[in-house]
């Protein structure tokens, strides 16, 4: 199962930052769960809408060479609030430096303009052909499948 925890990037600047949303919903399948009767985004979640961002801006900045970009470090992960049905995760990831494949970025999650998240965290970004060349054309098709989801993400980026 794929959580898709970015609704729209509204802000992006190749090799540098983006700014993304987040809206969560009653229907979010894993609030079902998480608590009954208390509804709330899982931590968890809340950190892989930023890791989910911070992959957008990896992919637009390299034009979307890659087809993998995997969560390989967080470090200093903080929350300081819940994220409730109704209320909206404004996602700031900044790349702080790249090399070799690896990205490491600084995060923060707002709600209302008050900081929910914050972490570091370092991606690392690849293709499954590097290692099995047999998977060369998986590559390619998630790439262009990567590359659809990002227009309609970015279809109304300031």
């Amino acid at each position: 199962m794929e959580f898709t925890l970015l609704d729209r990037i509204v802000e992006l600047v190749p090799g540098q930052r983006l700014r993304g949303v987040k809206a969560l919903s009653l229907g979010e399948e894993y609030l079902q769960d998480h608590f009954p009767g208390y509804p709330v985004m899982p931590g968890v979640m809340m950190l892989e809408a930023l890791v989910q961002s911070a992959a957008w801006l990896i992919r637009a900045s390299t034009d979307f060479s890659c087809s993998m970009a995997i969560l390989e470090v967080a470090e200093n992960v903080k929350y300081s609030k819940f994220l409730s049905p109704g209320q909206q995760l404004e996602t700031v990831v900044t790349q702080t430096s790249s090399e070799g494949g690896r990205y490491r970025f600084k995060g923060e999650g707002l709600v209302e303009g008050k900081t929910v998240l914050s972490a570091r965290f370092v991606l690392h970004y690849f293709n499954l052909g590097d290692s099995f060349p047999s998977l060369v054309s998986s590559d390619l098709t998630l790439i262009q499948n990567l590359r659809e989801k990002f227009k309609i993400l970015s279809s109304r980026t300031a």
